[in-house]
């Protein structure tokens, strides 16, 4: 038991390294099976290019709209974001959504499915070899029959010796761009990464205690829901048997749930760790909290609008 509660303080410490990872690997290993079982160059130069690119950068368009169709922030913003009351938002809400929008984590499987093609070669040699004046280009100063030889060469039917030479500069010019995508998304992350904790308004040990009131007040509110939905429904089947009329129950309103689902800003002038922290405290109950004058989207602090931290209390008992 001591072991299982081990591996499970790890996953809830490290879940988001943990999930990153293993869609990376997921990627990675994808990208495999496609190239050994799914794909296969037509050796031809019509579709050579064409197909090339579909393979290379198809997948990683798709994995690109998924990350942000799996991402919360994403139905945070659009959720009700058509409805009447909405289109009296201002244009620094619409800044700010815009900015959300922009540091969205959804770029991490299509750059990695990009690198793991590129290191493999398989789809920029059938892209290269359909392309006519990069073919032109390689085949200068060569056997004549070399440029109309380089389009079969992916699948080893070219008669020509520099085509298939070529094929070994194409994939060697593959894998030094997949090299070279690798190393520009590393820096990038890391400058990034830099950048955003040293702009962050709170020191280190305030953003651990942070995310430790950000599991607590998630792990309340999902009880406390849950709690409230099952007295009402009780109290409203019962009334429906008996029928009688039911009791008030203090829910609340279209409005309450609109302000605490909005998207996290930070105020160095009032200091709150969620929209929910906001909303109770907010000087008057008709006072709206979604769009306050001096409210900025923190990169660092986007773990507020992120969900997974709904540790299961029976398994952790503290």
């Amino acid at each position: 038991m001591e072991k299982f509660r081990s591996v499970l303080d790890l996953h809830l410490k490290h879940h988001s390294a943990l999930g990153y990872g293993l869609v990376t690997l997921l990627t990675a290993g994808g990208e495999r099976v496609f190239s050994a079982a799914v794909f296969q160059c037509p050796c031809s130069a019509t579709w050579n290019l064409p197909y090339g690119l579909v393979f290379l950068l198809v997948p990683a368009l798709a994995l690109f709209l998924l990350g942000y169709v799996l991402n919360a922030r994403t139905w945070r913003l659009l959720t009700g974001c058509c409805a009447r009351g909405a289109r009296s938002r201002s244009c620094g809400a619409a800044l700010r959504d815009a900015v959300v929008c922009a540091q969205l984590s959804a770029a991490a499987a299509p750059l990695t499915w990009v690198s793991v093609a590129l290191l493999g070669g398989a789809f920029y040699e059938c892209a290269a070899t359909g392309t006519g004046p990069l073919a032109r280009r390689l085949c200068r100063g060569r056997d004549p029959t070399c440029e109309a030889q380089l389009p079969l060469a992916p699948c080893g039917l070219a008669q020509a010796s520099d085509a298939q030479a070529l094929l070994k500069e194409l994939k060697a010019q593959s894998q030094v761009l997949g090299w070279i995508l690798i190393a520009v998304v590393i820096i990038f992350l890391l400058i990034f990464t830099s950048v955003s904790q040293c702009l962050s308004p709170v020191s280190f040990l305030q953003l651990k205690f942070w995310k430790i009131y950000l599991e607590q007040e998630q792990q309340i509110l999902k009880t406390q829901a849950t709690e409230h939905a099952t007295e009402l429904a009780k109290e409203n089947i019962k009334c429906f048997f008996e029928g009688s009329h039911p009791k008030e129950h203090n829910t609340p309103t279209i409005k309450d749930w609109q302000q605490i689902s909005s998207v996290y800003t930070f105020n160095p002038k009032e200091q709150y760790y969620s929209m929910l922290h906001k909303y109770v405290n907010r000087k008057e109950k008709s006072h709206s909290i979604r769009s306050n004058e001096g409210d900025t989207v923190i990169p660092v602090l986007g773990f507020v609008d992120t969900p997974g931290m709904n540790i299961t209390p029976e398994l952790c008992p503290y």
